[in-house]
């Protein structure tokens, strides 16, 4: 039983690998506990049985960092939950505005055809710029959607909160409207890769390639960490540049691999990578400093 569970007052967020001969019985054992009974599970796309390592639970003060303190916000009325099939109906209607709530690197691999994808890196960025695309649309129908439903819970009742009428959300989020399409044979409007926080990456939702290698600009959507740890951004390699560059996102980055290790646990106390994770929006990577590329260049 491996995976990543989060505890909060306002709510449990979880993503469990579970094997499937005791998946019933799982069930079962949430059944008895009575605030679990019926919860909703988002099973898979897509699943290697490499997702998780170990299980981690850990207690937060919030699932989700938002940086809100108004404490008139009633994080429980939320927007109005709607199904594949209310999904797509509403969303046809040219009065309708599809918000995605998700960071900029999730949406440019797959995102819903005429979706709003914010330039964001965090859930805490996307509150204030997305009520200000917002804002001049107000009585228009707001419909929002995330990977599993747990961002837009607090989103839409965040704006609800703001003012903000005929707010809605996709029940599941991308992985159930996937889900209920394939099953009910409904037109399936999202285009692309799901990206997962977890070791997969990605699931695949539809054949299209939407984004190109940040390295060459070349079609791909596959997600990795460089390879060197002191770095460790997240970004998207094409296969032929994850050879030339040996699973790195630059080329001081595979120079810092080949040293030894006892030098590189040196220099990580000597080098500051810039410690970020993602890619900017537009695939332009933050720049090493000229103090790092002078420090390995004189080794």
């Amino acid at each position: 039983m491996l995976g990543r569970i989060e505890l909060a007052a306002e709510g449990i967020n979880g993503q469990m690998s579970v094997p499937k001969e005791v998946f019933d019985h799982f069930i079962e054992l949430l059944d008895n506990i009575s605030f679990l009974k019926g919860i909703r599970l988002n099973l898979a796309i897509e699943d290697d049985g490499k997702s998780f390592i170990k299980l981690a639970i850990r207690v937060r003060r919030k699932i989700l960092a938002d940086g809100l303190t108004d404490d008139t916000f009633d994080v429980t009325d939320c927007g109005t939950h709607l199904n594949a099939e209310e999904f797509n109906k509403l969303t046809d209607d040219p009065n309708t505005v599809v918000v995605d709530m998700r960071n900029h690197y999730e949406s440019e691999v797959g995102h819903f055809n005429g979706a709003v994808t914010p330039d964001v890196d965090t859930f805490r960025d996307s509150l204030p710029v997305i009520e200000e695309i917002l804002e001049p649309l107000k009585g228009r129908n707001i419909v929002m959607y995330c990977t599993g439903g747990i961002r837009c819970e607090k989103a839409s009742a965040w704006f609800k909160h703001k003012g903000f009428d005929n707010m809605h959300q996709l029940d599941g989020g991308i992985i159930e409207y996937t889900r209920q399409a394939r099953e009910q044979g409904l037109e399936n409007k999202f285009v692309g890769k799901n990206f997962v926080f977890d070791k997969r990456m990605g699931e695949r939702i539809s054949d299209d390639i939407i984004s190109n290698c940040h390295q060459c600009d070349a079609p791909g959507d596959t997600h990795v960490n460089c390879a060197n740890e002191a770095c460790h951004l997240l970004f998207i390699q094409c296969d032929a540049c994850k050879e030339k560059y040996e699973e790195c996102c630059c080329k001081e980055c595979v120079q810092f691999i080949h040293l030894p290790m006892e030098k590189q646990r040196e220099l990580r106390k000597q080098i500051d990578f810039g410690k970020s994770n993602i890619y900017h929006k537009g695939r332009v990577r933050p720049k090493l400093t000229e103090e790092i590329k002078r420090k390995l260049k004189s080794l």
